[in-house]
């Protein structure tokens, strides 16, 4: 179902008609489980309250036509023909917009941001940076610092939005389903059977998300599938043999009809009908896992064909029974002797629904957290196989408690309509303004074409929206708590990380210092290797000093590591590893960055630390040939001179053994970072990496003639490196990470000083510290404690 992620930097091959067909079936499980089964719950919602069914047909034939476009204007023309292609590398998403308009101008608010991140394969931009007529924008957006803030609280609230809706989805779902029981049970059973019967379901749909989808998501395609063909025959059978000539109620005239008669209410009532475009934004989000022709396929050729039958088939219906015994619903459009076949595929199809939301909102946390806007929480990979498929114990049991909180405590789909509506809505509301951003800085079009695309798209989006809000009251507050406490929980995580990123940069220690460190000094070098993570890509962070100074030594092999993130969905393995020297050769210190991007896999910490030493080993051998290569030019003891007072280049360092022939990309000396200390005004902290031009890379492929030779060359200080590098590996490895604790200094506003030392570290009390985030066994860590005044 998902596929394997390195397509997203390899050059991308034409896919054949089968390969696509084979991914538009496959999309159906995981895609459009959510947007299938609206038809359970529209109608129902709809005619909840604010309008009645007439026998004039004019509402339920105004109620279609609404479906009907907003069915084809939203899901079919903005996201399958505008939307999706807004991909970055492939990705799709509130994130993936996000990031590409962070590589098309600076307003990324990462604080570790390096020039040479920008030579990633992944970070391609779609046009040359600087044209006419987007320079303006571009330029405004980049001026204000305070705009760079507002475009991250955009993408936060969209983020908690699709949270929100995780949370309601399921219940909405799963209630809608159960509820077709009411055409079978006698009111007093019935009132007293679907609530319990929701909940048993929802327990057992969490409680089974730790063995991770792959395991039955060859289930979910078949069961969508059968639902899609099953309402499809249901509305054909309603059209053909209740009302042929339902097909007039699209036109947009009977909108207009429906407006002029019930005014206010219909107005308000347009809360239940944008329930038909539930699971909408799930076409962007899971574009990765597909390709853009195999959604396109999925939902032109049948999901819209599907869904606008169902739609049709139980307007019919309804437009020939006007005083039914029973309350609105999908189940009284569906002829008696196939009803119960018909619950049990709906149950399915609602439980599929439910996973696909589930699914996502485990990813969408995983992004948050990876660019620092989220407390760490514990994130479980359920498939070796199949990249993204991941599992968060601590946000699957928050969600399942939420979920049934929900269906106890509304107990009707009217009120888990309007909550699920005003999260649905705000999503897309922010996805459009996101997207017309995208059109104007990355694709370069003209400004018109962007204000025309927000204006036309936001306007009916709109219109739902404020119909949304009007039942604040109903079910609406919901979405809107629920966004407002994780927008705090996560601008707040964020905020006091920038305020930490700026305190280790301003106490790092300098590089002289850690040359001084020797036995004069009491200072012992123990056999092993040290790894000292730390958010500083150059310089001695500050903890590490502390660590000297209450225990004095230090392990033979020394390697400061820097595991950060890149505005990318992911960066190729070949391009993860950044490592230079820090000091001499003799110092055996060196400098590790690490790359991933917002959707990477980050690894164990077992098979990390093998990887390392296997790319330092192969920087090593590198640093040596380039070393001979440079004495060849008569140009070493400059070379070398420059690298025992500094830092040397920081090289990148690929996956393929050095014996083989890679290509080897140089980047020269790290330079001191400089960042802004008022927040929001922070700027995107850089490194400035002198880099040669793209056609000038020094790279060095070592064919099996040479390597021969170069064999016979190697002296006994590489040897000798190599061997302690390996001794120290069979001596053991300790992870030295900060322990850390973060106040506002005196005179601190009274904003800072509750985010600060209530928020915060409230936070970091009650999640995950970075020893688990990153796996390391207790047995080989060493915590360093830190006192951070911001």
């Amino acid at each position: 179902m998902d596929l394997d992620y390195s397509k997203c930097w390899k050059t991308p091959k034409k896919e054949s008609w089968k390969t696509a067909l084979l991914l538009s079936y496959q999309s159906l499980g995981v895609v459009y489980g959510d947007l299938s089964i609206s038809p359970l719950y529209v109608y129902k919602s709809t005619f909840a309250e604010d309008i009645q069914h007439s026998d004039s047909n004019e509402e339920i034939f105004g109620v279609l036509s609404f479906v009907f476009w907003t069915l084809t204007l939203i899901p079919l023309f903005k996201y399958v023909f505008i939307v999706l292609r807004a991909d970055d590398n492939g990705e799709g998403g509130t994130f993936a917009l996000y990031s590409l308009i962070c590589r098309h101008a600076r307003v990324s608010l990462l604080p570790n941001r390096q020039v040479a991140d920008e030579a990633l394969s992944t970070y391609k931009l779609e046009q040359p940076p600087e044209k006419k007529n987007s320079s303006r924008v571009k330029f405004v957006l980049e001026k204000y610092k305070r705009l760079h803030t507002a475009l991250l609280i955009l993408v936060l609230l969209g983020t908690c939005m699709v949270i929100g809706d995780g949370v309601l989805t399921p219940a909405i779902s799963v209630f809608s389903a159960v509820s077709g029981l009411e055409l079978s049970m006698s009111k007093e059973h019935h009132q007293y059977a679907v609530v319990p019967i929701t909940c048993f379901i929802l327990l057992c749909l969490f409680a089974l998300q730790h063995y991770g989808t792959h395991r039955v998501g060859f289930f979910f395609a078949p069961i969508v599938l059968t639902w899609l063909l099953c309402i499809s025959a249901l509305g054909l059978y309603n059209i053909i043999h209740w009302n042929p000539h339902v097909y007039k109620a699209l036109s947009p005239y009977y909108m207009f009809i429906f407006l002029k008669k019930t005014r206010i209410s219909g107005w308000m009532s347009l809360g239940g009908t944008l329930l038909c475009i539930t699971g909408s934004e799930a076409m962007f989000a899971d574009l990765g896992h597909f390709s853009y022709t195999a959604i396109q396929i999925a939902f032109t050729f049948l999901v819209y064909p599907a869904l606008i039958l169902a739609y049709m088939g139980q307007a019919a219906y309804l437009s020939q029974h006007h005083h039914s015994s029973h309350v609105i619903s999908f189940y009284v459009s569906v002829p008696a002797p196939v009803r119960w076949p018909v619950l049990v595929v709906a149950i399915l199809a609602s439980v599929v629904g439910s996973q696909a939301i589930i699914s996502g909102t485990f990813s969408i946390i995983n992004q948050s957290q990876s660019l620092g806007c989220f407390p760490r929480v514990k994130v479980i990979h359920t498939s070796d196989k199949i990249h993204g498929q991941i599992y968060i114990p601590e946000i699957n049991w928050m969600l399942m408690i939420l979920c049934i909180a929900v269906t106890i405590g509304f107990r009707d789909t009217k009120h888990m309509g309007n909550a699920s509506g005003l999260a649905v809505m705000t999503v897309m509301l922010v996805t459009t303004c996101l997207t017309s951003l995208v059109i104007i800085i990355c694709w370069q079009k003209p400004p018109i074409i962007a204000i025309t695309f927000l204006l036309f798209f936001g306007s009916i989006e709109l219109l739902y929206f404020s119909a949304s809000l009007t039942k604040f009251k109903e079910g609406a507050w919901l979405p809107i708590l629920l966004a407002l406490i994780l927008m705090t929980v996560m601008f707040v995580w964020h905020y006091a990380t920038i305020k930490k990123y700026e305190y280790d940069l301003h106490n790092k220690v300098s590089l002289e210092w850690l040359l001084a460190l020797g036995p004069s000094l009491g200072i012992a070098r123990v056999p092993g290797i040290g790894l000292v993570f730390s958010d500083l890509t150059s310089g001695i962070p500050a903890n590490f000093s502390r660590f000297v100074t209450n225990l004095p030594a230090f392990h033979r092999i020394l390697i400061f590591v820097c595991v950060k993130s890149v505005p990318v969905p992911h960066v190729p393995p070949a391009e993860r590893y950044l490592v230079g020297r820090v000091g001499p050769t003799a110092h055996r210190s060196y400098r590790c960055i690490v790359r991933y991007g917002y959707r990477d896999v980050h690894q164990d910490v077992h098979s990390f630390e093998t990887e390392l030493v296997e790319r330092l080993a192969d920087f090593i051998r590198y640093d040596w040939h380039r070393t001979n290569w440079t004495n060849s030019c008569n140009e070493d003891d400059a070379s070398r001179s420059n690298e025992s007072s500094s830092e040397s280049k920081l090289a990148v360092i690929g996956t393929v053994a050095f014996s083989r022939p890679p290509a080897y990309e140089i980047e020269e000396n790290v330079q001191p970072e400089s960042v802004s200390i008022e927040f929001p005004t922070v700027e995107s902290v850089r490194d400035d990496i002198e880099m040669e031009p793209v056609g000038k890379r020094v790279r060095f492929a070592i064919d099996d003639e040479s390597e021969t030779d170069a064999q016979t060359e190697v002296d006994a200080q590489l040897q000798e490196e190599l061997a302690y590098l390996y001794d120290a590996q069979q001596a053991g490895t300790a992870f030295i990470l900060g322990h850390s604790y973060v106040r506002a200094k005196q005179g601190s506003s009274l904003f800072k000083r509750l985010a600060i030392d209530f928020g915060y570290n409230f936070l970091r009390r009650n999640c995950r510290g970075p020893d688990v985030a990153l796996k390391v066994p207790t047995v080989s860590l060493l915590e360093v404690g830190m006192v951070y005044v911001v």
